[in-house]
């Protein structure tokens, strides 16, 4: 790699990051039944309707695997825990064996020196929240308060941060709007409840962690860089439409108390009654925020319904997700999050990098450029660091090649490759890399 660690501030945080249903093996230690497991048993939702009952096998080789995160010389491990886990029917009995796993990594992880990082929610709901209106039914924001004490009662003493929920967008708009996620719905007026409904359980979470005495909390949100497809008005109003809804919306939520008019003039009409009553509780201060980053998105203007965009991948080169691979939206929007949005607060890129078609061959894994594309992203925190952005840490997504949604198995983003019928792991070159710069 072009980087050392000394290249960084001292402190600077280097990690990798996972999430429970993509590599756990939920089918394991008694975890109750998720909205994943009904959306890929649905005709096709998921690639070849594949889904986390056994995902990665953590659940049985998480010694093997905090070695190799420990071999990596990363500070930092960036984990979510699953309420179905915890909780099997997402209110009511705890399922103690849910408790006992993350009680044993939490601690595997501070006996290797590695700082726990903690997301409560990485989008796997309870299947009977689901039932039971899921991020529609505001009641979701107690319930989730709930499983959050629970949880935190057991691990809370000793994990180095926390934040709720991983990628708001994901869990409303992607879910709800577009249809690609579970619970697969199309529909405005669930999509702006479960929009409203994600950050009121933020900070629910936020003030029930207070309210158990721990800090470090943190909000997670995902970004992408919109792009105007020309300079025309049209294409200039349609990115505007698109950063409103994808990226500011949440921000301006947890930071300003305020929705971006943009989104509102297509939201407001769906959003809940009284649904400015609860910027009290959504703006619940947080100690630092995570920005997640992995591409940007070309946006042009058409005459269908609101929002009346159409996206479109520009002649940058692509991941084999089809993401453009552009570290300028990285640089921009930690600049502008900064600016606009979080002053002098922590900011932690908590998850960046890239899936290929990576093979093993001959007992190895080359992967010039997933390193290229690490290169390419430090170079820009770099700059935003020497520009005086409080940046204070760099995750690597992922880890380990696990289960991509509705993707299934096929996408590959981890620095360490996975046989998918041995569970084998095999580091690639990509982290041998990263290894080498950690410890220079």
């Amino acid at each position: 790699m072009n980087h050392k660690r000394s290249d960084f501030p001292e402190g600077f945080q280097f990690g990798v990051a996972t999430s429970s249903y993509q590599i756990e093996g939920h089918s394991f230690g008694g975890a109750g039944r998720t909205q994943w497991d009904d959306f890929a048993a649905t005709p096709g939702n998921v690639v070849r309707a594949e889904n986390g009952a056994v995902g990665c096998d953590h659940y049985h080789r998480m010694d093997e695997d905090l070695d190799l995160i420990a071999g990596l010389g990363v500070d930092t491990y960036r984990f979510s825990t699953s309420w179905a886990r915890v909780l099997p029917e997402g209110r009511g009995a705890v399922n103690e064996a849910g408790l006992d796993f993350y009680d044993r990594l939490v601690d595997g992880l501070l006996e290797r020196g590695i700082n726990p990082a903690v997301t409560l929610y990485h989008w796997e709901l309870p299947s009977p929240l689901n039932d039971a209106g899921g991020w529609r039914n505001r009641d979701i924001a107690s319930w989730f308060g709930d499983y959050t004490e629970t949880l935190m009662k057991r691990i809370g003493d000793r994990v180095w941060s926390v934040a709720p929920i991983n990628e708001p967008w994901c869990v409303g708009w992607l879910s709800h709007f577009m249809g690609l996620h579970a619970p697969g719905l199309r529909d405005i007026r669930a999509t702006a409840r479960a929009m409203h409904h994600v950050l009121l359980a933020h900070g629910t979470a936020i003030q029930r962690m207070r309210g158990l005495g721990m800090n470090n909390l943190g909000a997670v949100c995902n970004f992408e860089w919109a792009a105007p497809i020309d300079d025309s008005p049209a294409a200039v109003a349609a990115a505007a439409r698109y950063d409103a809804i994808y990226n500011r919306f949440f921000l301006g939520g947890i930071f300003k108390g305020e929705y971006p008019a943009l989104a509102l003039e297509g939201l407001e009409p769906h959003l809940p009654q009284g649904w400015q009553d609860d910027f009290g509780v959504i703006t619940t201060p947080v100690d630092w925020s995570g920005l997640n980053y992995y591409t940007r998105k070309v946006v042009a203007p058409d005459d269908s319904p609101w929002p009346s965009y159409s996206e479109h991948t520009g002649d940058l080169p692509l991941t084999s997700m089809g993401w453009e691979i552009y570290p300028q939206g990285l640089h921009d929007l930690l600049m502008r999050m900064a600016r606009e949005y979080t002053g002098d607060m922590p900011i932690y890129v908590t998850e960046n990098g890239m899936s290929a078609p990576d093979q093993l061959s001959g007992g190895s894994v080359e992967d010039p450029h997933r390193v290229s594309y690490l290169n390419a992203h430090m170079d820009e925190i770099k700059k935003v660091i020497a520009a005086g952005v409080p940046l204070k840490g760099y995750y690597i997504w992922s880890l380990m090649d696990n289960y991509e949604w509705a993707l299934g198995y096929e996408k590959r983003f981890g620095m360490i490759h996975v046989d998918f019928d041995t569970f084998e792991r095999t580091p690639k070159q990509s982290y041998h890399a990263l290894a080498a710069a950690l410890r220079s």
